[in-house]
C-alpha cells in the first residue's frame, strides 16, 4: 500500500512538473515583445520652397527667425499574434543638450495590427529661442538634436487587453549640412530613455 501511495505521489508530481513546464513555454510563446520606434527621415528645408534656387540653409541663419522639421516615425510590431493599442504619442525635440526644446509633436491614439508598420509623417514648428543656433550648427555640419518619446501602450492578445506599459525612448539625430540625417545609416532607432531625458521630458 504505501508502494503504491508512494508511486501514485512521484507521477502526479512528474505530470504537475510537465504542466508548469508546458504553461512556461506557452507564455513565453505568448508574452508580446516591445513595439520599436525609429526616426526613418528628418529635415530642416529650405523655407523658400517656391524658388528652385531656394535659399539654402546658410542664407536661413541670418535671415529665419524659425522654421520647420519634418520628420518621419516608424513604429513596428514584431508580434504574430498582439495588436497594440497605443496612448497619444508626445515627441519632442531638443537642440543638443539644451533644455529649450526646438519643438513638441502630439500624435494622437490609435490600434496597431499584428506584425504591422506603420510610419508618421509630420512636422514641428521651430522654436524661435534656439532656431539660428540650430541653422548655424547645421550650415557647420556639427548639429545634434535629441528626440525623446513618451507613450503608454496596452497588448491585446486571444481578446485580452494587458495593462499599459510606459514607454520613455530617446534618440540622437546627428545632422549634415543639408539639413537631413547625417551618415550612411539614415535610420535612428529610439531606446530607452537615460534618467535625465525622462526627467526632461515630464517638464515639456
Amino acid at each position: 500500500m504505501f508502494e503504491h501511495n508512494k508511486s501514485f505521489c512521484i507521477w502526479l508530481f512528474q505530470v504537475l512538473v510537465l504542466l508548469g513546464l508546458l504553461a512556461f513555454f506557452l507564455w513565453l510563446g505568448l508574452r508580446p515583445k516591445s513595439p520599436t520606434y525609429a526616426i526613418v527621415d528628418f529635415s530642416v528645408p529650405s523655407s523658400n520652397s517656391s524658388n528652385n534656387n531656394a535659399t539654402s540653409l546658410v542664407d536661413q541663419g541670418t535671415q529665419s527667425q524659425s522654421g520647420a522639421v519634418l520628420f518621419n516615425l516608424e513604429i513596428h510590431n514584431p508580434n504574430q499574434d498582439s495588436g497594440i493599442y497605443h496612448d497619444d504619442i508626445s515627441l519632442t525635440f531638443y537642440y543638443g543638450q539644451d533644455t529649450v526644446a526646438v519643438g513638441q509633436k502630439t500624435v494622437p491614439a490609435f490600434y496597431q495590427g499584428k506584425d504591422e508598420t506603420r510610419q508618421i509623417v509630420d512636422s514641428i514648428d521651430g522654436n524661435g529661442q534656439v532656431w539660428k543656433t540650430l541653422l548655424a550648427s547645421i550650415r557647420n555640419a556639427t548639429a545634434e538634436m535629441n528626440v525623446v518619446l513618451v507613450t503608454s501602450i496596452r497588448y491585446r492578445t486571444l481578446g485580452h487587453k494587458s495593462k499599459h506599459h510606459r514607454m520613455n525612448l530617446q534618440g540622437l539625430i546627428k545632422i549634415g549640412s543639408d539639413g537631413k540625417i547625417l551618415g550612411m545609416k539614415k535610420k535612428v532607432k529610439l531606446t530607452q530613455a537615460s534618467k535625465k531625458w525622462k526627467l526632461r521630458a515630464t517638464r515639456s
